[in-house]
């Protein structure tokens, strides 16, 4: 019985610690804006992309 009570303590101080990162995550704007970063994946080429003007071989 005393593991029980152990164990129940832990995972509520592991609850609430997990509540306060979401609202310390919440208060400095982490979810101000969830679109443009996936976007930002689909719109911007990569640095490291190779065309293929640079691919084909001249002929």
């Amino acid at each position: 019985m005393d593991t029980l009570f152990l164990l129940i303590g832990i995972s509520l101080c592991i609850g609430i610690c997990f509540l306060g990162a979401f609202f310390w995550a919440f208060r400095t704007g982490q979810f101000e804006d969830t679109t443009t970063p996936g976007m930002r994946v689909l719109d911007y080429p990569a640095e490291n992309e190779v065309t293929t003007k640079q691919t084909a071989r001249p002929e």
